[in-house]
C-alpha cells in the first residue's frame, strides 16, 4: 500500500507565497511521474504542475512564472513552490503520483488527501 500526505497549505494574502510538500510512503520500487492538482470550489479538479521521473516539467498555463514543482527522489517527495498567489488559485491542492510497488508491476495511480490553499485579496 501506498500513501501520500501533503503539507504546507494554508491562509495567505494575495502576492503571497506557500510551498506544499508531498511524501509518499510505503512499498514503494519506483515512482514515475508526480504532480499536483487544485480543486476549486464547484469547479472540476484541474492539473497545476507534473514532472516526470525524468524531470520533463508541465504547468497549467494559468500557473506558468509563478509555480515551480520539483521532486527529491531519494525522500520520494514532490514540492509546489507558489509565488504571486491571487485569489483565483483557492482551492484544495491534490498531491499524484504513478508508482511501481515491485519492478515488474505496472504503476498505480495515487491521490493524496488534499490540503486547502486560501488566498485572501
Amino acid at each position: 500500500q501506498v500513501q501520500l500526505v501533503e503539507s504546507g497549505g494554508g491562509l495567505v494574502q494575495a502576492g503571497g507565497s506557500l510551498r506544499l510538500s508531498c511524501l509518499a510512503s510505503g512499498s514503494i520500487f519506483r515512482i514515475n511521474n508526480m504532480g499536483w492538482y487544485r480543486q476549486a470550489l464547484g469547479k472540476q479538479r484541474e492539473l497545476v504542475a507534473h514532472i516526470t521521473l525524468g524531470g520533463m516539467l508541465n504547468y497549467a498555463d494559468s500557473v506558468k512564472g509563478r509555480f515551480a514543482v520539483s521532486r527529491d527522489n531519494a525522500k520520494n517527495a514532490v514540492y509546489l513552490q507558489m509565488n504571486s498567489l491571487d485569489p483565483e488559485d483557492t482551492a484544495v491542492y491534490y498531491c499524484n503520483a504513478d508508482v511501481q510497488t515491485r519492478a515488474w508491476m505496472k504503476a498505480q495511480n495515487y491521490w493524496g488527501q488534499g490540503t486547502q490553499v486560501t488566498v485572501s485579496s
